[in-house]
Order: structure tokens, then C-alpha cells, then sequence
């Protein structure tokens, strides 16, 4: 089944054209990277998948239904990119991880034992269970990361799209992510997640998207480093690769 399907997606802010008739899909059980550097369009083009940003031109669907049509929203987990997990409010752990569940519920019921026991599974997923009654605020940026992961996750997604989980987050986070992310790919989840830099999370990956310029000039496996000057965090051209499917590698 294809989860995620843009078809001739076009995005521009302010006229200015961010992604010109981009074409992608993502399948069940997938899990797949959008790759690029910074201001490349990857970002956008996630983002747009979910509605968040409008298309001037183009079609989304999701599970396969027209993104206008789309409800079942308890079905997808988002992960934005690195921000203050409290967003300024005061709240705990495990309040911010209980908003993850609030598209389980119907409006205006109270919390059940099933929501409790998802926010606590959340939690020890991401090795947050002891902190559950801490101030967000008090954590580093790596943990705010993780409890923002335990909020997608604590939904029950069958969709996990994370934008740039691993930047700015120290090394331990890194590899915790990955940790997650595997048993949530290896339980049939799907994963859609935007990166700079894959680090820890390169084995995980079963597919690339590279963006540049805002069209995907690379659908398929992971783009093979060439040289010493190839690693994923480097942000140039290689003058070398056919210009048809030149990349940021």
C-alpha cells in the first residue's frame, strides 16, 4: 500500500518557487530518507505531505486518500523539527507526551487506562520513564528531542515522519533514536524522516530521496559515497556524477 504519494507538487513562498512538480512516494513499511542541504526544499516537501504547507499545484494523498479528504490523523506521528518541546508553556514530560493522544480520543473525553499505558510505553521507548514528572524545560536538547518522538509515538502512528531528528543532538540521543525508530520499522511501522546528516540512522534507511533545488535528483538506495570528500555531511556537487542525477553527496 502507498502511505504517502505526491504527485507533481509544486510549493512557492512568497511567489518565490520552493519545489517545482516533484514526484514521491513512500510505501508501507518503508522506511525512507529525504536527504539534501540545508534550504534544499527537503523539508517543504515533508511538510507538504502533511498538509502543512499548501501546494500552488499538484496532489497528496495519504493511506490513499486525497490529503482534502484525509481525517484519520491518529494514524500519522509528527515529529517537527528541533524546538522547545514545551514551546515556552510549563509542563512536564509527561503532559507534553499525553498531547500524543489526543487524536485517539473523541473531543471532550477524559483520558483512559489505554491512554495512560501508551504515554508510559512512550516514555520507556525512548528511556524518558524517569523523568516522566520533570519540567520539559529542565531537560537538554537531545531529551527534549526524545520526548518529542514519545508524544508521535505515544498515537500509535502507522506513519512516523520525523524533520531533522538527530540535528544539533549530542551522540547518545542519536543512537537511542535509532534504537526507536528500528523497533518501530521492524513492528511494520512506517517512517518518513528528513535529514542533513543520517549518522546512527543509516542503517535503518531502505530508500533515499535527494532534494536539490527543489526537485529530487535521487529515488533509490542510499547514494554511495565517492571519495574521502563524500561523506553525507559534506554540501557540494560532484562534478564527476552524471548531470542528470548529480547530488549533495
Amino acid at each position: 500500500m502507498t502511505v504517502v504519494h505526491i504527485r507533481d507538487g509544486v510549493v512557492a513562498y512568497g511567489g518565490r518557487p520552493v519545489l517545482h512538480g516533484v514526484e514521491a512516494r513512500v510505501e508501507a513499511g518503508e522506511t525512507v530518507a529525504v536527504l539534501g542541504a540545508n534550504g534544499s526544499g527537503k523539508s517543504t516537501l515533508v511538510r507538504a505531505a502533511l498538509g502543512l504547507v499548501p501546494l500552488q499545484r499538484g496532489e497528496i494523498s495519504l493511506f490513499g486518500t486525497p490529503l482534502r479528504r484525509f481525517r484519520d490523523w491518529g494514524r500519522v506521528g509528527y515529529v517537527p523539527q528541533r524546538l522547545g518541546a514545551g514551546s515556552g508553556v510549563p509542563a512536564t514530560v509527561r503532559e507534553v507526551v499525553s498531547a500524543g493522544r489526543l487524536a485517539r480520543r473523541r473531543l471532550g473525553r477524559p483520558g483512559r487506562a489505554a491512554d495512560r499505558d501508551a504515554v508510559t510505553a512512550a516514555l520507556e521507548s525512548v528511556g524518558l520513564a524517569a523523568r516522566a514528572g520533570d519540567q520539559v524545560d529542565t531537560l537538554s536538547g537531545g531529551q527534549q528531542q526524545r520526548v518529542l518522538i514519545a508524544r508521535a509515538l505515544a498515537g500509535g502512528p502507522d506513519l512516523l515522519v520525523l524533520d531533522e531528528p538527530t540535528a544539533g543532538v549530542d551522540a547518545g540521543s542519536q543512537t537511542a533514536f535509532a534504537e526507536v525508530l528500528h523497533i518501530f520499522g521492524a513492528a511494520g511501522g512506517t517512517i518518513l524522516l528528513v535529514a542533513h546528516e543520517l549518522g546512527p540512522l543509516a542503517p535503518l534507511v531502505d530508500r533515499a530521496i535527494v532534494v536539490h533545488d527543489g526537485r529530487i535528483v535521487h529515488d533509490g538506495d542510499l547514494p554511495e559515497p565517492v571519495g574521502h570528500h563524500a561523506a553525507f555531511h559534506h554540501e557540494h556537487l560532484h562534478p564527476h556524477a552524471p548531470e542528470e542525477t548529480k547530488s549533495l553527496w
